[in-house]
């Protein structure tokens, strides 16, 4: 029976009209100088649009780190403020099938948020891991251990590592999506300037989707469960991990036409083998935000990404998202 109605959901899935644009998760991504250096994707909804249907997002993301962390024989250092921007497309080759590409830019520099978070510090009385000790809007990335040495403070922008991925939706109907991903991401951006890790990686995602507007609660969910392959970087030397589970789950409040309240959690394994919280650790991070749909097909998002599992992501990245589905 339980087969029957899934191969049922796959013969109904081209009659079905694309989902609304603004029916996605929060656009988020560890821009940690190390984790960053990674193909790990963001969340998505899990379905895909009627074949020809072609869409576009324009991300972007203001990251803001500071970690001073010595264990051991390894010391590091990350402090400085990443600019990212990311421009998606993403087609539907075939009903179920779809291709998405996403191109990003980065900066990298001292940056000017550190005042404003000393300040938000001092104002909750909260602990600021040592930041206010020491000079603002620096740029310094480095880390030495006993397997790997890295060392960045000069600004630098440009291309980052392109990344294109093809989608099946194998399962729909009213409420759910179901969908596999393989992804490959390009060493396209310069490992010496962290644009890049100078490799490639390949990933296997799952992603689930539910749209539960009908019932009391109007709704909405995501969720995915995947795993990456890092190519070897000379950045990380034999420290690195080359085999990272990544997993998510995003929820989205409808509270009318227009305006949605989205809440999301995002994790992945420790990029590398080490002592050092900020690269040893699982990172799990907090992304809260709103949606506002100002006109049909379009979306913006505004949010806010918090480190939960303390130093394995930025202390805070600000997030904005232009979305388009004809």
């Amino acid at each position: 029976m339980a087969v029957r109605r899934l191969v049922a959901l796959v013969l109904a899935t081209a009659a079905l009209p694309a989902a609304s644009q603004d029916n996605e998760p929060l656009y988020a991504k560890n821009l940690s100088p190390v984790s960053g250096l990674f193909g790990l994707p963001s969340q998505r909804f899990a379905g895909t649009g009627p074949a020809g249907a072609l869409d576009f997002s324009l991300h972007t993301s203001v990251a803001n780190n500071y970690i001073n962390e010595a264990r051991g024989d390894e010391q590091v250092n990350l402090d400085g403020e990443t600019l990212r921007l990311a421009l998606e497309l993403r087609y539907a080759i075939a009903d179920n099938w779809d291709l998405q590409l996403e191109v990003p830019w980065l900066d990298h520099s001292g940056g000017n948020l550190d005042s404003l978070i000393d300040n938000w510090h001092d104002l909750w009385g909260m602990s600021d891991g040592g930041r206010s000790a020491v000079d603002q809007d620096l740029l310094d990335f480095s880390y030495a251990g006993p397997s790997a040495e890295f060392g960045f403070d000069d600004d630098a922008s440009g291309i980052g590592d392109t990344s294109l991925s093809l989608t099946w939706q194998f399962a729909r109907d009213e409420i759910f999506a179901a969908s596999v991903s393989a992804g490959y991401k390009f060493g396209t951006g310069n490992e010496n300037d962290f644009l890049g890790s100078g490799e490639d990686d390949a990933y296997l995602v799952a992603r689930f989707s539910g749209d539960h507007r009908n019932d009391e609660i109007p709704l909405r969910w995501h969720g995915q469960l995947g795993y990456l392959y890092a190519g070897e970087s000379d950045l990380l030397g034999a420290a690195q991990e080359q085999d990272l589970w990544f997993a998510g789950l995003s929820m989205d409040w409808v509270l009318s036409e227009r305006w949605s309240l989205i809440g999301q959690i995002d994790a992945h394994a420790a990029p590398m083998s080490s002592e050092v919280t900020a690269l040893g650790d699982e990172a799990v991070m907090l992304t809260a935000g709103a949606r506002w749909r100002f006109s049909p097909g379009w979306a913006v998002d505004l949010s806010i990404v918090e480190d939960i599992q303390v130093e394995t992501a930025p202390d805070v990245i600000f997030q904005g998202s232009l979305r388009y589905r004809p």
